[in-house]
């Protein structure tokens, strides 16, 4: 080793010469400028650590984690450098930026021909680009062989590339949020969740390239889904603690606006060089200056408020309690179209002379997978309830000065009008797998009586199989609507993004999920079962009037496929079905 670095989470932490040169290089150095958590101090005193110490740290758990896999000396080091260097690209003041850079697609900074708005993608950048000085390429030629090739390699390994280092850095129990929900924990004062980081380790195993879960159905299974189950928890209710607090909020939302007003005034090609250097050259101080010199009153006013602590007070909040499934729907659709969601928020705004947030929850587990060759959410009841937790996280928060009864009317009426807008200009996925249940539902219902018999879809891999065939050999005017990347690795087609939205209809209410176990060669597995809901069935209805040409062509498909469908049907009363008509399922029954 070359050195000792102290850290207040980890203790005595170990660097070779390598590390020791990058740790003392610009880039790195620069992340002493950029807090972990940006403004959440004016909430938590002591959250005022840097995106520096959390490389350390990161490096450091990455590296305790390769050790325990038994990965080779040479990987392990690859490993650690990527930890040390993931969050490079990092901007000033924390997730602001990227905030506003989903919010305005017109200032967003283009590389290799693609428009660049994650931190992600600009660390990629810095890191393949290595520009750490002399001493750093020397000691990696003569460690390495090639520092060009070290870099681009370790630039994958730190955007989750080449597994199974990749997941050591990016994954759902991967080194950087260990060590962000140790440090957090540690500055904030906020211990809601535990993590114990030797169980954590010893629950970790490879198989097939892949890290996964050790154990087969034994009590290192039960060790391993306990300590991944800690994780899970100690994540959310740090989202609850420290990110969703209303102040902490408040405080995003008027950095965001005062940020955004600053950019508006300037030109948009000196706005995306300016975002350049935000991801690159800033730290936090040189970022609320721009905002001072290049904003205006508004925006100075916001400044001013923010650091002598007088956020805007919540004024209305409503979440996933007080809001219908379709406006759940409405407002997390719209959420996850940057521009959309600008135009909204500002609207309502205006409206009601506030500062407009929505929040929707983010970082559900997709990936981790059991030796037992399972999905770890799936073995997990636990786990399986945190997925739906983080999932239906969704809220609206008012943010003013004074009081001001808010229409929810007004607001789903912003939402869906945004809404159809956003399907005349493109498609949205989700909306075709919503529309895949619908036409499931039509096609396989029946009714008699004062009854119906609802289809229950049965194998989610015949979910991923029949959307991926949809994809790429359905009709021509179903290909661009499910816009989903799948692999294979798992040995069927998988897709995270087709799950995280199978989720999101879960949590939105607009279809029912069923969990089912059965027996296959003396063990008990899980599979899930979905039933469209009838709030499903209404907001299906409105939704496929933009999408006439796309439901009579999946007809058509699923009629032929009709055979392979796997299904099972559950009686209900149709008066229990929310009031679902029997004259109307009977007059759209499709042949």
């Amino acid at each position: 080793m070359y050195g000792t670095i102290r850290d207040p989470v980890h203790g005595a932490v170990q660097v070779d010469e390598l590390e020791w040169h990058l740790i003392h290089s610009r880039p790195v150095q620069r992340l002493k400028g950029i807090k972990q958590l940006g403004l959440v101090d004016a909430v938590y005193p002591g959250a005022i650590h840097s995106r520096f110490e959390h490389s350390l740290g990161t490096m450091h758990m990455a590296g305790r984690m390769a050790r325990h896999l038994a990965l080779s000396g040479e990987e392990t080091r690859k490993v650690r450098l990527a930890g040390l260097l993931h969050d490079l690209g990092h901007s000033a003041l924390s997730h602001a930026v990227e905030g506003v850079l989903r919010r305005n697609p017109d200032i967003q900074p283009v590389h290799s021909g693609k428009r660049v708005s994650r931190h992600e993608e600009f660390t990629r950048q810095i890191i393949a680009a290595h520009p750490f000085g002399e001493n750093v390429l020397e000691v990696a030629e003569r460690d390495f062989g090639n520092a060009d090739e070290l870099f681009l390699e370790v630039a994958d390994i730190a955007s989750g590339k080449r597994p199974p280092l990749g997941q050591i850095i990016v994954g759902d129990l991967d080194a950087d949020r260990i060590d962000f929900l140790l440090r957090d924990s540690h500055h904030s004062g906020v211990s809601l969740g535990l993590i114990d980081t030797d169980q954590i380790l010893e629950s970790l195993t490879i198989r097939d390239g892949r890290v996964v879960l050790a154990g087969h159905g034994d009590y290192r299974a039960e060790m391993s889904h306990t300590a991944a189950e800690s994780m899970l928890i100690a994540r959310s209710h740090h989202y609850n603690a420290l990110i969703y607090h209303p102040t902490v909020q408040s405080i995003r939302a008027m950095l965001l606006a005062a940020l955004e007003r600053a950019l508006s005034r300037i030109d948009a090609d000196e706005a995306r060089r300016s975002i350049i250097l935000f991801f690159q050259e800033f730290t936090d101080p040189d970022l609320l200056e721009f905002i001072r010199s290049k904003g205006d009153d508004t925006s100075r006013e916001l400044l001013d408020r923010i650091k002598y602590g007088r956020p805007f007070p919540l004024a209305a909040r409503f979440d996933h309690r007080s809001l219908s499934p379709e406006i759940r729907m409405a407002l997390s659709t719209v959420s996850r179209n940057g521009h959309m969601r600008k135009l909204f928020e500002d609207a309502l705004g205006r409206k009601y002379e506030a500062l407009v947030d929505v929040t929707v929850g983010s970082g559900v587990p997709r990936s981790m997978r059991t030796e037992a060759n399972g999905f770890f959410y799936d073995e997990s009841a636990l786990a399986a309830g945190l997925v739906r937790s983080l999932t239906r996280q969704i809220a609206i928060s008012f943010f003013s000065d004074h009081q001001t009864a808010i229409s929810i009317e007004e607001v789903n009426g912003q939402a869906q009008r945004l809404l159809s807008f956003i399907r005349t200009e493109s498609y949205l996925p989700i909306d075709g797998l919503l529309l895949l249940f619908y036409t499931l539902h039509q096609m396989l219902s029946e009714t008699y009586g004062q009854k119906i018999l609802v289809p229950r879809i049965r194998n989610l891999t015949w979910l991923y199989r029949t959307v991926a065939r949809l994809k790429d050999l359905g009709p021509a005017e179903l290909r661009g609507l499910f816009d989903y990347a799948f692999h294979s690795d798992y040995g069927f087609p998988y897709s995270e993004k087709l799950f995280e939205d199978i989720q999101i209809l879960v949590a939105g209410g607009m279809i029912y999920q069923d969990d089912r176990h059965y027996e296959q060669n003396s063990r008990w597995l899980l599979r899930y079962e979905y039933m469209l809901t009838a709030e499903g069935i209404r907001y299906a209805e409105k939704m496929a009037g933009s999408y006439r040409k796309e439901a009579e062509a999946l007809a058509n498909y699923l009629r032929l496929e009709r055979h392979t469908i796997p299904y099972d049907v559950v009686s209900l009363y149709l008066r229990r079905y929310s009031g679902y008509a029997a004259k109307k399922v009977q007059d759209k029954k499709l042949d």
